[in-house]
């Protein structure tokens, strides 16, 4: 029937721990509004940086070869209604693991050197190399970081969403 061994657990105790669904969509698209996708990969062409794949027919990013710089051009591209209005940020946020290297008295500071609104920081500890501090209310979730970390030690964990009392 299958392995056993949930592979996401596995996952989250060595540092890659991406979330319940793998699959991310672009930004501005939800759940709901992919049905509407027909497949055509002009997305995908429009990507400049190349993170959009067709997985299954319908369009999911693949952080581990570059970032989103949330430019639109996919959405501008689009034939269908896919795209609900452009975001500047997604549902997830970068989560970085117990394999980091800094975390392990290894000096490395990559996914801050590569973060573009500055979410990662590192502070100094004694005895050891910085380590890394995550600001999530500053990440944006584009997964700069993910594609520069050495030992693929960040991984992606949604936001969890609560419902304002008005």
């Amino acid at each position: 029937m299958g392995e056993s061994v949930d592979r996401s657990r596995r996952n989250f105790l060595r540092g890659r721990y991406v979330g319940r669904s793998q699959r991310v969509l672009p930004p501005g698209v939800t759940a709901a509004s992919i049905e509407a996708c027909t497949g055509c990969g002009r997305c995908v062409d429009a990507c400049p940086t190349h993170i959009i794949r067709l997985v299954e027919g319908r369009p999911a990013l693949d952080f581990s070869v570059a970032e989103c710089s949330f430019c639109g051009q996919c959405e501008g591209l689009c034939p269908e209604p896919v795209f609900t209005g452009r975001l500047k940020h997604f549902a997830h946020v970068a989560m970085i693991g117990e394999s980091c290297l800094a975390k392990n008295r290894t000096d490395c500071q990559a996914c801050r050197d590569v973060c573009p609104t500055e979410a990662i920081r590192f502070r100094a500890r004694a005895g050891g190399p910085f380590l890394p501090e995550l600001r999530e209310e500053a990440c944006t979730g584009c997964g700069a970081c993910l594609s520069v970390c050495p030992v693929a030690a960040i991984g992606i964990r949604e936001v969890a969403t609560e419902d304002a009392h008005v």
